[in-house]
């Protein structure tokens, strides 16, 4: 079954690119994309810019609307994304506890609705 695991931080507590706290981080998501890859569990995953790049988009009565930015105001944001084929929620969540954001922020882990075609 595939999961996606959400990756949720404070982008006001985002460790800065030229830290060697931000090595460090860059460090364990190779690591823990490694495992992920060694394990065969790895379907996709990418970080996402940040949300002042965002567009919200919406379709109200046949028209096209959008606006700049995030749909909600948050302290946690969207950052990144995987999706794992795990055989449960438990093997999911082993694996998504290895996200270093994890230890700073959430990962949420939901499993993808798959629709018969």
């Amino acid at each position: 079954m595939k999961y996606m695991a959400l990756i949720y931080m404070d982008p006001n507590t985002r460790t800065p690119p030229d830290s060697p706290e931000f090595g460090k981080m860059m460090s364990g998501y190779q690591a823990a994309n490694e495992v992920y890859k060694k394990d065969g569990v790895w379907v996709a995953g990418d970080a996402l810019q940040p949300i002042t790049t965002a567009t919200t988009v919406r379709v109200r009565n046949g028209r096209t609307e959008t606006m700049d930015g995030p749909f909600a105001e948050t302290k946690e944001q969207l950052g990144g994304y995987y999706i794992f084929d795990c055989a449960n929620l438990d093997e999911a969540i082993r694996y998504a506890s290895l996200i270093p954001h994890a230890a700073m922020g959430c990962v949420e882990v939901r499993p993808v609705m798959v629709f018969d075609r």
